[in-house]
């Protein structure tokens, strides 16, 4: 009987030294900014402007600048805090779920993906607050008492979002910093600027890389990333109880929440690789961030597009097998009727081309790759609109039924969005390692005894 240790792909290719994975994560840092750096954050800081000069109109004129309307009540504002907050799932999943399954390969992505997930959050939270007309009156939405005895409806969907996005955030930007720490020393021990040095000092908390202190990190990064799991799965959920509790035709489903928690997982993972194939191309960082890492985040897509395309058929099937009249033309409707160009796209974007990543060439195709990850957010953005505004403009009562068309406002708003999430990202990569250096030296070759035997025995 023969036995065969396998061995996995390496996490870094090529035979890299601790010192020189140490020079290649940091070295963004260390040197000065390039011509690709000014023009990246000049688009983005361009669209991040728009967005600021036309929520700045929408705040003096109201929000009826925007497309908005009876029977269309809640429109891109809602549609983009769903969109923005599935994004930031990915984030936690990567790096808790899979510290806690001990996966190897998470090493060189999960950094980058939870600031992802504090980037993507602040996004998120800025569309509730503009949506309620008054965002400087949001303070109301906070449990405390206040000069006028009023307290929040606790039973409104609407306050758990106050509750599921704060606390995510919170818990999110901890697991965030406390992985940050080591990191910090490394960068404040390589340093020879006296500024740098105080505030990595400063963020470092006196980490020594003591044994003591990797024991204290260790207890403390397991406890978060337990901790943080959870909410993967609760967030979302109670996002989508803001449609499920709701007699809106299409929206009162008992599928939604493990249907916006798989939607998120999905949106998550494609924005995450969209993104590390620029950086990985940008800052030369193709033997961290290998295909191999790209190739495992594009099967999880490919699983996840398969549980999304299932939730579709699944909603389809429930609306015929309950014979609700009402039901049964809803779908119809989002098919076959004045929005069916937007189905289309969802149903074409998120079940449709992910299916090519079933093929190996595909998966390891940096080029096709970008280009599927970025249709499966725009697919994702369009499932968003489908939901929340195709089933708004056809409700119970024909008299009420009415279409709704975005303006300007709404596309500008949604434009410096993506402004303001890319600007952060792109002074993320000047300002912080975008991989984890203990992490990605820990699992380097080298870095702990291993052996390989194969030998044959009755």
């Amino acid at each position: 009987m023969s036995v065969d240790y396998t061995i996995e792909p390496p996490v870094v290719h090529g035979r890299l030294s601790l010192a020189q994975i140490e020079e290649m994560v940091a070295k963004p840092l260390d040197t000065k900014p390039g011509k690709k750096f000014y023009i990246a954050l000049s688009i983005s800081g361009t669209f991040l402007m728009t967005g600021v000069v036309l929520l700045l109109i929408t705040f003096y004129y109201g929000v009826g600048m925007w497309g908005n309307n009876q029977p269309v009540g809640w429109a891109f504002p809602i549609v983009n805090l769903v969109f923005w907050i599935g994004i930031g799932h990915a984030g936690t999943l990567i790096s808790a779920i899979l510290f806690l399954l001990r996966q190897k390969w998470r090493t060189g992505i999960a950094r980058f993906a939870e600031a992802m997930t504090i980037f993507a959050v602040m996004c998120a939270a800025l569309f509730p607050l503009i949506h309620v007309g008054r965002p400087w009156l949001a303070g109301y939405l906070m449990p405390y008492p206040n000069q006028h005895g009023m307290w929040v409806n606790f039973s409104s969907p609407l306050v758990w979002d106050v509750f599921a996005i704060s606390t995510y955030f919170i818990v999110s930007l901890i697991f965030w910093y406390i992985g940050l720490i080591p990191d910090f020393a490394t960068l404040r021990d390589r340093t020879t600027s006296k500024i740098k040095k105080t505030i990595y000092s400063l963020f470092s908390l006196g980490w020594r890389h003591s044994h003591r202190h990797w024991q204290h990190y260790e207890k403390t990064y397991t406890l978060l990333a337990g901790f943080a799991t959870p909410l993967v799965l609760s967030v979302h959920t109670i996002i989508s109880f803001d449609f499920a509790v709701s007699l809106v035709p299409g929206w009162h489903s008992t599928i939604f929440p493990p249907y916006f928690v798989a939607g998120a997982i999905f949106s998550g993972f494609a924005m995450v690789a969209t993104v590390l194939i620029l950086v990985r191309k940008i800052f030369d960082l193709q033997q961290i961030i290998t295909l191999d890492h790209l190739e495992k985040m594009n099967k999880i897509i490919l699983v996840t597009s398969m549980m999304v395309g299932l939730a579709y058929g699944t909603e389809l099937f429930i609306a015929w097998y309950s014979g609700v009249t009402v039901e049964k033309f809803v779908f119809l409707n989002r098919a076959f009727g004045p929005y069916a160009w937007a189905y289309w796209i969802m149903i074409s974007c998120n079940v449709l081309f992910p299916q090519l990543f079933w093929i190996r060439k595909i998966r390891r195709s940096i080029p096709i790759m970008m280009v599927i990850v970025i249709l499966v957010n725009v697919g994702m953005w369009f499932e968003r609109f489908v939901i929340i505004v195709v089933s708004l403009t056809r409700d119970f009562l024909p008299s009420s039924w009415g279409m709704y068309t975005p303006t300007l406002y709404d596309l500008g708003i949604l434009l410096g969005s993506f402004g303001l999430f890319f600007t952060l990202v792109i002074l993320f990569t000047k300002a912080l390692p975008v991989i984890s250096i203990s992490e990605i030296k820990a699992v380097s070759d080298g870095a702990q005894p291993s052996y390989h035997r194969s030998e044959d025995y009755e």
